[in-house]
């Protein structure tokens, strides 16, 4: 974490680096508790099914926030499905949502929160959690570090127990960061001030792999965040390269494609004509794309065209190596 960051602090309550209120304000600890029916299923084709459950909204001081975790997350079973929402570089969209569509061990899961727990438990650009069907257990904390927890009716009690513990009662309206005006911020040192370690970026591009995370939007329509067709934009794709495990080969290409499938392939077909022999990658993985604005497109410095286009649908206005 940057050590020059001061942590703002109302009484005993103290509120995280990355998100922190900019007026006066009475935190309040505490959960609220609503119920909600099942939903989803069949009928309504873009959501799984979820059973009837109760929801905890959780407001807890920053210190607190850890080992309130640690607790919450023991009753997940084995394997879960990690969940990350960051507040990401995409010109239409505020949060990039991933989620693991298959599951992944409790210990992976874990042993990333341990790893990267500065970014994860203080960062102002950053929500993260697991979830199970069977219990089905939803733990969430979100950019504000706020907790939502999702049980089956048969764990009400023992989420209670635990939220008592921690001397947490439920009322009305609990208040943390996002109860004022707040700002949001990384609470990690920036790269040119500590080189050897890793910026917000590089950390979720390495959970990505170890979670297997995706990009959960829809791949085939192109739409801002208020659903609002975008047609064809401008698109800034990252590809990682590797032809062995240990020094892999990052590419940009810059392009125009009407959605997020368009984008990648066109991207995947970009590393083929930008390298000298495409063979020699074992294998090539779209770290990131994020939609830009024209005026940001022209604002780009170092772009290189191809000598010519793929065949894939979208139009590459620039493909290079990074670090070159």
């Amino acid at each position: 974490m940057d050590p020059a960051l001061a942590r703002t602090q109302f009484g005993d309550f103290r509120f995280p680096l990355g998100a922190y209120p900019v007026e006066p304000m009475t935190p309040r600890p505490g959960y609220a508790l609503q119920f909600e029916p099942a939903d989803g299923g069949e009928d309504d084709a873009d959501w799984e099914e979820w059973p009837d459950r109760y929801v905890f909204d959780i407001v807890i001081s920053a210190e607190r926030v850890e080992p309130l975790c640690r607790m919450l997350f023991a009753l997940l079973p084995p394997r879960v499905y990690p969940i990350l929402d960051v507040l990401g570089h995409d010109a239409y969209r505020e949060i990039d949502p991933y989620i693991a569509y298959d599951l992944v061990s409790l210990e992976r899961f874990l042993d990333g929160v341990r790893r990267y727990r500065d970014f994860l438990l203080e960062d102002g650009l950053v929500g993260f959690g697991a979830m199970s069907e069977e219990p089905f257990v939803y733990v969430f904390v979100d950019e504000h570090k706020i907790l939502t927890v999702r049980v089956q009716p048969e764990y009400k009690d023992r989420v209670e127990k635990i939220l008592h513990a921690f001397d947490l009662e439920n009322v009305e309206e609990p208040a943390g960061a996002d109860s004022a005006a707040h700002e949001h911020r990384t609470a990690l040192l920036a790269p040119e001030d500590q080189p050897d370690l890793l910026d917000p970026d590089q950390i979720v591009e390495r959970l990505r792999d170890d979670w297997q995370l995706v990009l959960n939007i829809d791949p085939d329509s192109n739409v801002d965040d208020d659903a609002q067709p975008l047609g064809d934009t401008h698109w800034r794709c990252i590809a990682r390269c590797h032809a062995d495990a240990a020094n892999p080969a990052y590419a940009e290409i810059i392009l125009r494609a009407p959605d997020l499938r368009h984008a990648e392939e066109t991207a995947f077909d970009a590393i083929d004509l930008l390298s000298e022999d495409a063979t020699a990658w074992d294998d090539v993985v779209i770290v990131s794309s994020n939609r830009l604005k024209p005026e940001q497109v022209r604002e780009l410095k170092g772009l290189r065209k191809l000598p010519s286009q793929p065949e894939s649908g979208g139009h590459v206005v620039s493909a290079r190596w990074l670090g070159e």
